[in-house]
């Protein structure tokens, strides 16, 4: 490749920006990248989300309940450089969309409503972003509502996620009166018509406001000051910082994660959206900001670090998969060398070559087809069959296994019939579509009843697909009732000897395992410890053993919910020169657990963080029936407008409905949001119950 071609395809990286849009349900993330599109010319007309004409909700679903469900992608272009936008939903139910959205994004803009700051839902984003270590600017919307705060939002980001906001703005106008801000790096005031609010106008800032936007300069420049030297030399002598500088130290900052500047506007109006474009471009990253990312090589184990680069071996990662009539899409992330349309591509994982028949770039539901993506893009393939989420795929020459992502455990099961028989192979075909495309929703069949079982998130999530099977592929269903994902764990440590001893003609079947066994709060699942000294139990058989009693743990037992939090350690055992081998040890494994578990095992249930947010005057009706409900309450907050926001812990299994209760708890007015912190014991009297109802059942 000449020096100029590559000079060429880098800066064509470098005017790359892939970003996301998060928030808390409500907040107006949709609204926010409707207005995105528009201001960029990229859609001639706003959708909006009340009316059920959002581009970026294209799901029947979505249109109908005004929330995002599934992220939609697109491209725009803005100041010579192009955007892939995510737009991310905001319902907890939906995480997983946000979860392989944000692993394979550049940078995000967190949207926060600026009369309720920071709220449940932007707490999980916040942390998943951390996580992945994705740089952010924060846009704080609905200005123009009364009881708007822009600085009570930005303390409240500061205290509730630990972030440190640097306001870039400050706002002209509260509320209703709300019709610009004041840009602190520029120092020049930007104000909105009523008539056309992308026609914005800029020029002096006013006096009466001249003093307070000095101040907010200086803090502005003393926060940024931390991030660079430059900026803090001359800071500190109290010399003029250029704006050059300023906005170097800014981007330096957001790169490095330790400044989240804020934007404020109301996207509704398109005020605001306009100054965000201009910080995506100017502080979010290109996808050669970002540090090279490590894969594994799937022959050696080795660590592979590749520079982000289109001369590089090709490398993507499979982040989305969608059923469509018109060919299965799968959304890909390009991070190293090009893709071509109609080459085979190696999957390690599934050791099989795939054959990328179109290429396309996504604009919601439209596409656009391409022939060539590089190093940076984001793209959606047609024809790709057995890669699923989290998959990597690259050549067969230079193999790489990128980390794949983690979900969460399901938390809701419901039975799934379809009214007629004809239809069960048709249904389970479509499920089986359903669960390649979402990783937290899973489907088994019932050994006992035979029927099929669905998991999920939450009662929307299942509500969801229920719809999408009947609306989109007409198969008419019954449902059961939800049921609570229950697991267990072991009540107190218990040391046991397991003996798998079977003899009958020719070689027999030895094994002596002994284990202890105990709990721990951190262990997700299985802790296993090798403690075996003086090689009681030979070297090769350990694993198995091991292999047993994780076997045994999501077999879970007679009543089948799984077990979790268990330590066990294998400290002696005993072994046979003939008839010992690894089959045995694994049955003395099994063994060994169910020893273990015998009169000792708690059921445990998920518990939920709920946040309700209802008017002042109905507060005790709702403490009253959470109460009721086995829930704790944790905080009590005031908010304008007579709003009590009230937070706490309640167990899922008494939360199936609630929503009908909490309408007519405070007439309508009331709303919640759940999702899931723990897993701790039931109760004695309600355990007793569930498991006399699931041991018959």
């Amino acid at each position: 490749m000449s020096d100029k071609k590559e000079s060429k395809d880098v800066q064509q990286i470098r005017t790359c920006r892939n970003f996301g849009v998060i928030a808390h349900i409500d907040a107006g993330k949709t609204t926010f990248s409707e207005r995105i599109l528009y201001i960029t010319g990229k859609s001639h007309k706003v959708g909006e989300v009340h009316e059920g004409e959002a581009t970026m909700d294209y799901l029947e679903e979505e249109r109908k309940r005004g929330i995002t469900i599934t992220s939609a992608a697109t491209t725009c272009h803005w100041r010579e450089h192009r955007m892939s936008l995510i737009d991310t939903p905001g319902h907890v139910d939906f995480t997983a969309e946000v979860e392989r959205s944000l692993r394979v994004l550049d940078g995000a803009v967190g949207v926060f409503c600026a009369v309720a700051g920071v709220q449940p839902q932007s707490e999980t984003v916040w942390r998943q972003a951390n996580r992945y270590k994705v740089p952010r600017v924060a846009f704080v919307n609905k200005m123009d509502r009364t009881g708007a705060d822009f600085y009570k939002a930005v303390a409240s980001m500061r205290t509730r996620l630990n972030a440190n906001p640097v306001p870039m703005v400050m706002p002209i106008g509260k509320e209703k009166e709300f019709h610009g801000v004041v840009d602190l790096v520029d120092m020049r005031a930007c104000t909105w018509t009523e008539d056309d609010a992308r026609e914005m106008r800029v020029g002096a800032i006013p006096d009466d406001l001249l003093a307070e936007a000095r101040k907010r300069r200086e803090q502005l420049v003393e926060a940024v000051a931390e991030c660079d030297d430059v900026v803090l030399e001359k800071f500190v002598e109290g010399e003029e910082v250029t704006i050059a500088e300023l906005m170097a130290a800014i981007r330096k900052g957001t790169l490095e994660l330790k400044i989240t500047p804020v934007f404020c506007g109301a996207a509704f109006k398109d005020k605001g959206v306009q100054n965000v474009l201009d910080a995506i471009v100017d502080f979010l990253p290109s996808p050669l900001d970002v540090p090279p990312i490590e894969g594994t090589d799937p022959e050696t184990d080795e660590k592979i670090v590749r520079e982000l680069l289109p001369d590089q071996p090709f490398a993507a990662l499979v982040f989305k998969t969608i059923s469509d009539p018109n060919g299965d899409l799968t959304f890909v992330r390009v991070y190293t060398g090009e893709m071509h349309q109609g080459e085979k591509y190696y999957n390690a994982r599934t050791r099989r070559f795939e054959r990328i028949g179109r290429l396309v770039r996504m604009h919601a539901a439209q596409r656009e087809p391409i022939d060539v993506a590089r190093a940076g893009d984001i793209v959606a393939a047609v024809g790709i069959k057995d890669s699923i989420t989290g998959d990597t795929l690259s050549t067969r020459e230079h193999p790489v296994i990128y980390e794949a992502m983690d979900f969460p455990d399901t938390v809701i099961s419901m039975a799934i019939e379809p009214r007629s028989g004809g239809d069960r192979d048709k249904l389970s075909e479509v499920i089986g579509k359903l669960v390649r495309e979402d990783p937290t929703f899973k489907a088994r069949t019932d050994e006992q009843t035979g029927q099929m079982v669905i998991s999920g998130m939450g009662e929307l999530h299942l509500e969801v697909k229920c719809n999408m099977i009947m609306n989109d592929y007409r198969i008419p269903v019954t449902v059961g009732r939800p049921k609570v994902a229950y697991k267990m764990t072991l009540r107190g440590p218990k040391q046991v000897e397991a003996r798998h001893i079977k003899q009958s003609g020719g070689s027999g079947q030895f094994a002596v395992a002994r284990v202890r066994f105990g709990t721990d709060p951190e262990v997700e699942t299985l802790n296993f410890v090798d403690a075996v000294k003086g090689g009681s139990v030979p070297r090769e058989y350990i694993p198995a053993v091991e292999a047993g009693i994780e076997a045994a743990i999501k077999g879970g037992g007679r009543i089948g919910f799984p077990y979790c939090k268990i330590t066990a350690e294998l400290y002696d055992g005993q072994a046979h020169d003939v008839d010992s081998s690894a089959m045995a040890f694994e049955a003395a494994g099994v063994l060994a657990f169910r020893l273990a578990a015998e009169n000792n095992s708690q059921l445990l249930e998920p518990i939920m963080k709920i946040e309700i947010e209802a008017p002042e005057d109905k507060t005790g009706d709702v403490i009253g029936d959470l109460s009721s409900r086995r829930g704790i309450i944790e905080e009590m907050i005031s908010k304008p407008g007579g709003i009590s926001a009230v937070t706490g812990k309640v167990p899922l299994a008494e939360m199936f409905q609630y929503s009908t209760s909490l309408r007519s708890l405070t007439q309508g007015r009331g709303t919640y949001t759940m999702e899931p912190a723990s897993y701790e014991p039931v109760p004695p009297n309600i355990a007793e119950k569930v498991l006399d109802e699931y041991g018959k059942g």
